[in-house]
């Protein structure tokens, strides 16, 4: 029988864990299609944010960042950053190898967190297969201070034994065949995405053509706290963003939210991600936090019509984004197996819900506007 090859789904991702591949997580920390990673009490502050040179370990050359420990009574300071270490270890098989993201709890509040491995000159890659070694978090809040705990989950791992994403070929097949994009309740055919690169990936468009659009943060000094949940209102920390004819000025080293005006529909099948934009397509970098679970849009049995990307944007430079154009890439993959649990029939996902269709939503922290 072929061997079956994609990302690893969460039945496997269980036994994984029984059988010492990872180490230190739980049953709770396992979602469709990966893994969340869990601060420990290990904290320190950094000169900056670094890699380990290939043969080092990160605990080792501490000392060489200005590592100085943190006390997680305080909170982490805007501008900083800081080093924690994770829970979980890992000691892979020699096919399965790992990358990782910010969860969309942490890139909608504009954390900077990067997975570091022992010995790989990689940020958020647990590559090549067969990685045995501790895992790092660099950490550091962009936007506004930030409160954390031990066991607060800020990104997450995806463990794969083969590069499944597709091809262009394979990208219009599963298109028409799975109906993966959808615009206003109906599928789109393959013919009538007008912006692509032709490299297997979706381009999604920015969704402006309305009064509010999003959310804009230009800086806090407020402190939030990763432990509360729907505690704070919108406007302790943001402000709305407002389209004027469908175009919003966006400010060079502020922080915004908005969302696709395409909806995604991942099936069970498939895992999927955003990947960075090419840079042609403009001076920013959009949705910090990029894995979508198998079952995203697709309902609990098929019926789904898809959702909406809400997205994170940081320009480089001032810039005048209108309605319609490109701001992120959605790149498929295949799973080994269909997990056994689906994204929009989890029951305790904070963005698992149809007010995410009325309005991009922030981070389960605040309360619905």
């Amino acid at each position: 029988m072929p061997k079956k090859l994609g990302a690893v789904p969460c039945h496997l991702i269980l036994e994984m864990i029984k059988n010492g591949s990872i180490n230190g997580a739980g049953e709770s920390s396992v979602r469709p299609a990966s893994l969340d990673l869990r601060l420990s009490e290990e904290f320190y502050r950094v000169d900056g944010i670094f890699l380990p040179k290939p043969g080092e370990k990160v605990r080792d050359i501490l000392s060489g960042m200005g590592a100085i420990a943190h006390n997680l009574d305080y909170p982490l300071e805007k501008g900083v950053t800081y080093l924690a270490k994770l829970e979980e270890s890992l000691a892979l098989k020699e096919d399965i190898y790992g990358y990782s993201n910010p969860k969309s709890s942490t890139g909608r509040n504009d954390i900077h967190a990067r997975v570091i491995a022992d010995g790989i000159s990689r940020y958020d890659t647990v590559a090549p297969a067969g990685y045995n070694g501790e895992l790092w978090l660099a950490i550091e809040p962009r936007s506004y201070p930030v409160r954390l705990k031990s066991g607060i989950s800020l990104s997450q791992i995806r463990f794969f034994n083969h590069d499944t994403r597709f091809k262009e070929e394979e990208l219009k097949f599963y298109f028409e065949r799975d109906q993966l994009l959808w615009h206003k309740g109906r599928p789109l055919t393959y013919d009538e995405i007008k912006i692509r690169d032709d490299d297997g990936a979706l381009i999604l468009t920015a969704e402006l053509n309305a009064d509010f659009v999003g959310y804009e943060c230009r800086g806090s000094g407020k402190v939030l706290d990763f432990s509360l949940t729907e505690h704070y209102q919108p406007e302790e920390f943001f402000q709305p963003l407002k389209s004027q004819n469908g175009t919003v000025l966006l400010k060079k080293d502020s922080f915004y939210i908005i969302r696709t005006k395409e909806a995604v529909r991942v099936p069970p099948h498939f895992s999927s991600e955003v990947v960075p934009m090419d840079e042609r397509s403009g001076e920013f970098r959009t949705h910090y936090a990029g894995f979508f679970d198998p079952g995203w849009g697709w309902g609990e049995h098929g019926e789904g019509k898809g959702r909406r990307g809400v997205l994170e944007i940081r320009p480089f430079s001032d810039v005048l984004l209108r309605d319609g154009q490109p701001v992120a890439k959605f790149r498929f993959e295949k799973m080994m197996e269909a997990p056994e649990m689906s994204y929009d029939a989890l029951l305790d996902s904070n963005y698992n819900s149809k007010e995410e269709e009325k309005l991009p939503r922030l981070s389960k922290h605040f309360k619905q506007a």
